[in-house]
């Protein structure tokens, strides 16, 4: 199984008081967006699922990718990296999954497959980390295949 992990782009900071479920996209973050969509894009398999979080900046950066996608809650900010992984079914569903969504979480859940000592790994607004999951000598491994970021593309 491959899983996509996507950082929303660059998003305007929230005043006291704002919605923040509602913020956007930055000019900014729109060119993130649509730079990591395109290398994506020419990358992805056609069969990919991809999972979004319903907050409004990484639907915008799922859309910049121009494919259909699923909004789920358990993908919002307050989202736990167990949410995220029974969502996806790791490691057993077959295929490639992409996940757009937040920090801590996406951070977090890196740090699990990884078997880092830290407890979160820190994930660059609008980057993303490719991951896949094999079986050797009957051992299950977690391989990086990726990392990009909007600043190289």
């Amino acid at each position: 199984m491959d899983l996509i992990l996507w950082r929303h782009a660059e998003a305007v900071e929230a005043a006291p008081g704002d919605d923040d479920m509602a913020r956007a996209l930055t000019a900014r973050g729109e060119k993130q967006a649509t730079r990591m969509a395109a290398w994506l894009d020419r990358q992805l398999p056609d069969s990919t699922r991809i999972w979004v979080s319903p907050a409004r900046r990484t639907e915008q950066t799922a859309q910049a990718l121009g494919r259909k996608f699923k909004f789920n809650p358990a993908l919002g900010p307050m989202g736990t990296p167990d949410q995220l992984l029974e969502l996806v079914q790791w490691p057993n569903a077959k295929g490639c999954v992409l996940v757009v969504g937040h920090q801590p979480t996406l951070g977090q859940t890196l740090s699990r497959l990884l078997g880092l000592t830290a407890q979160e790994c820190a994930v660059k607004k609008g980057a993303l980390w490719w991951l896949r999951y094999r079986e050797r000598e009957a051992t299950g491994q977690t391989v990086v295949l990726t990392v990009q970021s909007p600043e190289v593309m």
